[in-house]
């Protein structure tokens, strides 16, 4: 009797009589089991060995988004135009949103462009695995890169809206300067942070049943509390007097910092506290170890259930 034979003879007679556990046995006739969490080198390894099947499947996720749609990719730039002028009424003029601040659509717009590519890979990430089971269970490949293509089928969507955004801030009155080629920088610490975001959110997504209906109302709050429509430091703590540290706490939530370091590379005069740089430095690279260490260690339960 072969090696192989001799161990499932072994393994059935365990299981019967229940003298020897079979992870013991396993370990003694050297059997492994068929799909077993790598060490976190080998596994970001192997993920960077996939890179080709990553920005395919972005890409076609991509273009078949809208491909049902008459109007196709152009939804990408119209739909946060369209939320554009809604908040542009509702919180700019009904609110009073806009006062104190010079180009307010700028202000507005470039505040709704950074935070919809958050929102949205938070979004995607968390429906990473629980929406690709079948993929799952009939592929073995790292499970990091369904949430990793996600984040990069949104950053393709952003250059689009990005080259529209640029376009706004011309026609609004703000002049490019040197300053500019460090929108690349701020838009990779960004991804950064949304590549680690969406692996957390993806770990959650695929054992919360329930994640996709919160998700909703934590990005909704998340959206008001990132100074999107107003000027953090003039509303709460001019307006509402509230003191100094709740204006700073907000500064530091990581959508904030890069809407406001973005609002200062685009409007002239826009000028925000010198800890929203280092904040965006922070939580980029500490989400995406965060992130990947965190979805690493549940690799083995993904697709299971």
């Amino acid at each position: 009797m072969s090696q192989p034979e001799s161990a499932v003879a072994d393994a059935q007679a365990g299981g019967r009589s229940g003298q020897e556990p079979l992870a013991k046995l396993a370990e003694r006739y050297g059997l492994r089991r068929a799909i077993a969490r790598p060490r976190f080198p080998v596994y970001l390894r192997q993920l960077a060995q996939r890179r080709h099947f990553i920005m395919t499947y972005a890409t076609s996720r991509n273009v078949s988004k809208y491909s049902s749609s008459a109007l196709g990719q152009l939804w990408q730039v119209l739909t946060p135009l369209l939320n554009a002028g809604i908040y542009y009424v509702m919180f700019g003029v009904v609110l009073g949103g806009r006062d104190g601040i010079e180009n307010y659509p700028a202000f507005l717009l470039t505040g709704i462009f950074v935070f919809t590519y958050t929102q949205r890979s938070v979004n995607a990430g968390a429906k990473s695995i629980s929406g690709n089971l079948s993929l799952i269970r009939a592929l073995h490949f790292p499970r990091a890169a369904l949430p990793l293509a996600y984040t990069i089928q949104e950053l393709q969507q952003l250059a689009v809206s990005m080259g529209v955004l640029v376009l706004i801030v011309l026609i609004t009155g703000e002049s490019p300067t040197w300053y500019w080629l460090m929108i690349p920088v701020v838009l990779l610490l960004q991804t950064m942070f949304n590549v680690g975001a969406g692996l957390v959110m993806a770990r959650f997504g695929a054992s919360m049943r329930d994640l996709n209906q919160l998700l909703p109302f934590i990005t909704r709050t998340w959206l008001y509390a990132s100074g999107v429509f107003f000027s953090i430091q003039g509303k709460v703590v001019g307006v509402a007097g509230l003191p100094q540290w709740v204006a700073d706490a907000m500064y530091l939530n990581p959508a904030a910092s890069y809407i406001e370091w973005m609002r200062d590379i685009f409007i002239d005069g826009h000028t925000p506290p010198p800890m929203v740089w280092a904040a965006c430095v922070f939580w980029a690279v500490f989400a995406l170890c965060f992130g990947f260490w965190y979805f690493w260690r549940a690799e083995e339960r993904y697709g299971r259930g």
